[in-house]
């Protein structure tokens, strides 16, 4: 994946206003939507309950829209819990 200035910007600056409001996520990489070649996904770790996730999706969502509206650029934030058991 080849990224121009200003999207590593972007992406940089989206990733530092999520971690400060949440500052339990840590950067794990990036990678390309396999639906959307466009789209860039942000994956992190992010060791919180669901509450705190689902906030965290709703906070991050809000960026990338003005983001995808100011830039025309997608990213997400895809936070992971590591230490998430799923039944």
């Amino acid at each position: 994946m080849r990224l121009n200035l200003k999207q590593e910007e972007l992406i940089k600056e989206l990733f530092n206003k999520v971690k400060e409001k949440y500052p339990e996520i840590e950067y794990k990489n990036l990678e390309v939507n396999p639906d959307d070649p466009e789209h860039i996904l942000i994956n992190v770790n992010a060791d919180i309950d669901e509450e705190r996730e689902i906030e965290l999706r709703f906070y991050s969502a809000g960026l990338e829209a003005d983001i995808h509206s100011d830039y025309g650029y997608r990213f997400s934030i895809m936070p992971e819990n590591p230490n998430a058991v799923y039944a």
